[in-house]
Formats: C-alpha cells, sequence, structure tokens
C-alpha cells in the first residue's frame, strides 16, 4: 500500500534527470565503450494497480517503454515490480484481464508476485499466468513438499541478449504475503522463505553455476526491506533491486553494492538503469526515473485494450454532482475521518439498515481526489476496486471497541514510526476518540452508537466489506455471526447510494477525534447569556497551543471554534472563550437542567510528540454543560 513519505531529496535528485551511483563508478565516467563492454538497460515499472483501467498513464508508460527500447545503446530487459493486476475499476468485472493484455503489448521479460496479484485468490494465480505472455517469478515463495514454484509461477528466468545473460530472480516479504492477503498460505501449502537468505543464495547460484553476468532480483518487498536485501547480500551477487509495494519515488542508488529503484506506482514513472558489464560482471551504472507525461502519446492498442473492458460496464456515466471533494488520498483515509470515507460508510450502512458501519483505510484506493463536480461510476469503482462485498456482522459493544481498536497505530509503534498515528478506517453511525499512544489506557474511549453512549452487552449490527469480515487488515471478525450478506459489490452500494441523489457535500463530522494528552474535566453552564470561559492546567510537554484549531464538540457533531484562547509560553494554564450564545444554539435540543456532554479538543506543540504525519499534538477535555433554560422551553438568549 502506499503512504505520504517526504520525497524532498529524491526529488532534487531527480531533477539533474540523472542520478549517479555511488560505491560504483557512474556509467558516464566509465568507458562503456571500451573492448568488451556493453551497456545493458533494465526498464522497469511496478504498482500499476488502478491505472490499469484508465485510458491515461498506462498507454503512455507502453510508449515510452518502446521509445526507450529503441534509443538503448545495446540489450534491453524489462521487467514487473509486482502489483500490476489489480485493483482497479475493473477489477469486479473482468479481475486481471486489461492489465495482463495490455502488458502482452509491451512484452515484459518477467513481474514479479505481488500482494495484489493475491486479490482474485490463490487458484487464481494460474489462471492470470496462463493468460499472460511473460513469466511471473516466487523464488521465495514455494510449494512446501517439493521446495519449487507453486503452480503458475517461475522460480527464475534467464535472458540472454546482445551477448550478455542476465538473471531474474522474485522474492516478496511477509508484509505483501501474509499481511495483506486474507489467504493462509501455510494451509494451502506454500512455504514463505526468508527472502533476505533465498535472494543472495540464488543470485550466487546463477553466477556460479548458470553463468550470468547480470542479477536482476524483482523485489516486492518496500524500499526499506530491499536495503535489507542489499545489506544481507555480501558477496554482492544481486546487481538490481526492482522494487514494488511501498510506491516510493526512489530513483536508481547504489545501496550496498546493488542497484536499488523504485518508479513510484500507476505508470507515473519508468526506471531507466543503465549497466556497463565486462568481462561477466557490472563495472558501472547510470540510473533515472522518467516521468510519464501527458505530452506522451498513447499506444493505440493499448488505449484499444482498455477502452474494450471499459465499455463492458458503465464507468463512464455521471452518477452524482459533489459540492465538497471526495478524498481517496492514502494519506487522509489511514490517519483521519475523510467526508469520503463518511460517504462510503454512510451507503454500507443504510444498505443493510445496521447501527454502525466500518470501512479499511487500504480498501479506500487511488490515492486522488474527486471534485466538486461531477463524479462517475468509474471514479466510485477506481477508489473502491476490489471485488468486496457489503455484509452486516452482529457484534457486541466489546467486539466493536476490540474491533476499532484493532486498526490504531500508536506514535511509538515501527509503523507508527515511519508514518505517524494512524487510525486505519472510516466509520458511520460511530463517534468515538482514538489515542495513539502505547501507554494509553484505553486505545478507543467515549463510544456512541447511533448518538448513544456503547453498552458494551448489547448486540449491534455492523456493516463490512467481506474482506475485513473474513480478518483482512487484522481486523478480529472472520468468526462473527452473519446478520445479512448482500452478495453486492461494495463499490455498486456507494453508486446506488449516489444515484438516489442529485448533489451530494459529505464533510467531516468529528466521527473519530484524535487525542494525545487530556486536559482536566471541566464543568460550565450554558444559558445564552454572554461568555463561556474555562481554565484548564495544561500538562507539562504543551510548549504552545495552536488559537485557530481549538474548538468545542457536541454529541451530535456540531462544533463550536473558540472565540479567544490564551496559553503563555512557558505557562501551566489554559483559558478558552466561547460564546454563550452560540453554545446554547448547538445544544438547542436540550431542555432546562439537562447535562450534555461536550468535548474540547485543542492542537498544540508537544515537547515530547515528534509528529510525523500530523502538524501538531492534540489536548482534550471532557466538558459537562448544565443547561438553564430561557425563553419557551429551549437554551437561549432571550428573544430567540
Amino acid at each position: 500500500m502506499s503512504r505520504d513519505r517526504d520525497y524532498g531529496r529524491r526529488d532534487v535528485l531527480r531533477a539533474g534527470g540523472i542520478v549517479l551511483g555511488g560505491s560504483l563508478v557512474s556509467g558516464s565516467a566509465a568507458a562503456a565503450d571500451g573492448e568488451g563492454a556493453t551497456t545493458l538497460t533494465v526498464l522497469s515499472y511496478n504498482d500499476i494497480q488502478t491505472a490499469a483501467a484508465q485510458d491515461e498513464n498506462f498507454p503512455r508508460l507502453v510508449t515510452l517503454i518502446e521509445q526507450r527500447r529503441a534509443a538503448a545503446d545495446g540489450p534491453v530487459v524489462v521487467v514487473g515490480g509486482g502489483d500490476e493486476v489489480g485493483p482497479h475499476a475493473l477489477s469486479p468485472v473482468s479481475q486481471w484481464r486489461a492489465p495482463v493484455d495490455v502488458l502482452n503489448e509491451v512484452g515484459p521479460d518477467a513481474d514479479v508476485i505481488g500482494n495484489h496479484e493475491f486479490d482474485y485468490g490463490l487458484d487464481p494465480i494460474s489462471d492470470v499466468t496462463a493468460d499472460s505472455e511473460f513469466p511471473w517469478l516466487a523464488t521465495n515463495l514455494v510449494d512446501s513438499e517439493t521446495g519449487e514454484a507453486f503452480d503458475g509461477t517461475e522460480s527464475v528466468r534467464i535472458v540472454e541478449r546482445g551477448g550478455v545473460k542476465v538473471g531474474l530472480i522474485g522474492l516478496v516479504d511477509e508484509g505483501a504475503t501474509f499481511g495483506k492477503t486474507n489467504i493462509k498460505f501455510n494451509e494451502e501449502g506454500l512455504t514463505l522463505e526468508d527472502y533476505t537468505e533465498t535472494g543472495p543464495a540464488e543470485a550466487k547460484r546463477l553466477k556460479e553455476e548458470e553463468g550470468v553476468d547480470a542479477v536482476v532480483a524483482l523485489a516486492h518487498t518496500g524500499i526499506s526491506d530491499a536495503e535489507d536485501l542489499a545489506e544481507a547480500d555480501a558477496d554482492d551477487d544481486i546487481d538490481v533491486i526492482v522494487v514494488g509495494d511501498d510506491e516510493q519515488f526512489y530513483p536508481p542508488e547504489e545501496v550496498d553494492g546493488s542497484i536499488v529503484s523504485e518508479a513510484r506506482a500507476r505508470a507515473r514513472y519508468l526506471s531507466e538503469i543503465e549497466l556497463t558489464v565486462e568481462g561477466g560482471e557490472v563495472t558501472s551504472f547510470d540510473g533515472q526515473l522518467i516521468e510519464v507525461t501527458d505530452d506522451i502519446e498513447k499506444d493505440p492498442t493499448a488505449s484499444d485494450i482498455i477502452n474494450e473492458y471499459r465499455g463492458e460496464v458503465s464507468l463512464d456515466s455521471t452518477v452524482v454532482e459533489t459540492e465538497t471533494p471526495l478524498n481517496a488520498t492514502f494519506g487522509a483515509n489511514y490517519h483521519r475521518e475523510t467526508g469520503y470515507g463518511n460517504l462510503i460508510t454512510d451507503a454500507m450502512r443504510e444498505r443493510v439498515d445496521a447501527d454502525a458501519a466500518i470501512t479499511n483505510a487500504g480498501g479506500i484506493r487511488s490515492d486522488s481526489v474527486y471534485g466538486p463536480g461531477e463524479i462517475t461510476g468509474g471514479d466510485i469503482f477506481n477508489t473502491l476496486p476490489f471485488p468486496n462485498t457489503v455484509i452486516s456482522l452482529e457484534l457486541t459493544g466489546e467486539e466493536l471497541v476490540e474491533t476499532l481498536e484493532s486498526q490504531v497505530v500508536t506514535l511509538e509503534s515501527e509503523t507508527g514510526q515511519n508514518f505517524g498515528e494512524e487510525i486505519s478506517q472510516q466509520t458511520s453511525g460511530l463517534r468515538f476518540e482514538w489515542v495513539p499512544h502505547d501507554d494509553a489506557d484505553e486505545l478507543i474511549r467515549d463510544v456512541y452508537v447511533d448518538g448513544e453512549p456503547l453498552d458494551l452487552e448489547e448486540t449491534y449490527e455492523v456493516a463490512v466489506n467481506s474482506f475485513i469480515a473474513n480478518g483482512g487488515s487484522g481486523y478480529p471478525l472472520a468468526d462473527k455471526p452473519v446478520a445479512e450478506e448482500t452478495g453486492e459489490l461494495q463499490a455498486e452500494t456507494v453508486v446506488n447510494y449516489l444515484q438516489e441523489r442529485e448533489t451530494i457535500a459529505p464533510t467531516v463530522e468529528g466521527r473519530m477525534q484524535r487525542v494525545d494528552r487530556d486536559l482536566p474535566d471541566a464543568s460550565v453552564t450554558v444559558d445564552g447569556n454572554g461568555k463561556v470561559v474555562t481554565q484548564f492546567d495544561a500538562p507539562d510537554d504543551v510548549d504552545s497551543v495552536a488559537e485557530d484549531a481549538v474548538a468545542v464538540w457536541t454529541p451530535d457533531g456540531e462544533h463550536l471554534d473558540a472565540e479567544t484562547v490564551v496559553f503563555a509560553a512557558g505557562g501551566d494554564n489554559l483559558m478558552v472563550r466561547v460564546d454563550d450564545g452560540d453554545l446554547a444554539d448547538a445544544v438547542e435540543d436540550a431542555d432546562d437542567g439537562d447535562e450534555v456532554p461536550l468535548d474540547l479538543y485543542a492542537e498544540y506543540e508537544s515537547s515530547e510528540f515528534d509528529q510525523i504525519y500530523f502538524e501538531r499534538s492534540r489536548l482534550n477535555a471532557d466538558v459537562a454543560a448544565t443547561v438553564r433554560r430561557r425563553g419557551r422551553g429551549r437554551a437561549g438568549p432571550p428573544g430567540r
């Protein structure tokens, strides 16, 4: 899966066009035309995913590959880094066929089995490979009995071109198999070998026994694990590591004797590495990532293939108009509530008339923002491309809390140190706070279901997609009772929901509130007259408070920005003032004497928490507001 990171350093490198190696001598500095020297070009792509169903970048990538093939000074090898056949808008309809048909036009020398090649199950892998006119490699995912490649895959592929013999191997890690699929590989008779052991061992065998001049590893592992692979390759038998899975912008760079590169994702870039091969070994290299831009002509055959498949479904028809953006980016949906996440889960909850709905952030794809404006069926299928159906489960309140807790990524965890605090899901019918820290008493707290406090012993119907219902993404749901199984694709559920509406304007409603530190509880009286002023003893780690990011929220999701915020640098007292009349309006349904539970949230600079995704940390205070009625039965100032 992709998550936003800082690409600043490598973007600077890209600006130079060519990214030179480290300990290896760059090709331009070596005598590439010396006696016996050959320039071998390795072209690679990875994580085509949603681009496979769009007549945009994918056909342009095909053209670019052909252009770079023609421009090469010597033999060319074309390979993929995995995750090419899904997910995309056509996945629920024609599965892998569109991307495979287009890749057949490219004619790659090999690709590697990534986690999304398993989107359609384990058995269909042989159908994917049967339709492919090129091999799919899985060197370290093997048949448990024979130790050989499992059905439909190959362990290695050797190609000889222009007098250069190249060995290709395909590697995956545990995160891209066990961690991101629902397949129980051990029960299916497959063994995942350690890629840091199998990769170097197979590379050495290829060089010593098969006499290859260069070894290229197709590693669907992500950059960090690819760097571990390079480090584990003590004898430097792996010359190139083509990476997929984490979708990084990573121009060719020498790492521990191997050249590592990743071409982002979705046909946005092509990696080009020129190897100088002399005397049976790689002596130098040049490399670059080439951007797939709009001025590159689309390959007509690739466009025809994609459009033929698109024509089988109504992907281009407008289903609704949105007045607000629909944010389908990974960064947003993994870390916080989004309007689009609310829309998706609202549609699911309505479809089965459930108490609540939950969907995993990883199931919302495309990493794009749609609207404001017209939204097509293709947009929805592009963001919800998996063949997941909508299911309603019966969960106790306690199980519901455990379900929500299963997705919290704490700041102190390994994932949190890479990507920051994450909630990793979107919800409907729920309001709760999440505390993403290892020392938290509760990761999930203050849960409301349909506006009422959660009862741990009550049974609730919760709409989910079939992937997480079967335990995907670490959800503890595989054995839970099924209340209703619709058989309807999640994308279809959302499309049907939208077609009943002319316009939509989904927004953030405070369904999932992040909390890093607590303020003391407070009590106030709301009578609609004057100002409500509250003072708090601030935690020791508060350096400053963002005055424009302090608000009071009601249980119904109404919020009121603070009118005045005072916190002296180096002090320990926080004062917040809100307009009493506005607050009375926010709780207008409360009767005289009612106590309304309010929450105050304030963003602050912390001396303790080094935030990675979020700009600031967040404070919370529970505020008990006693309503004093004026006028006719409701809170509010006189005359209202």
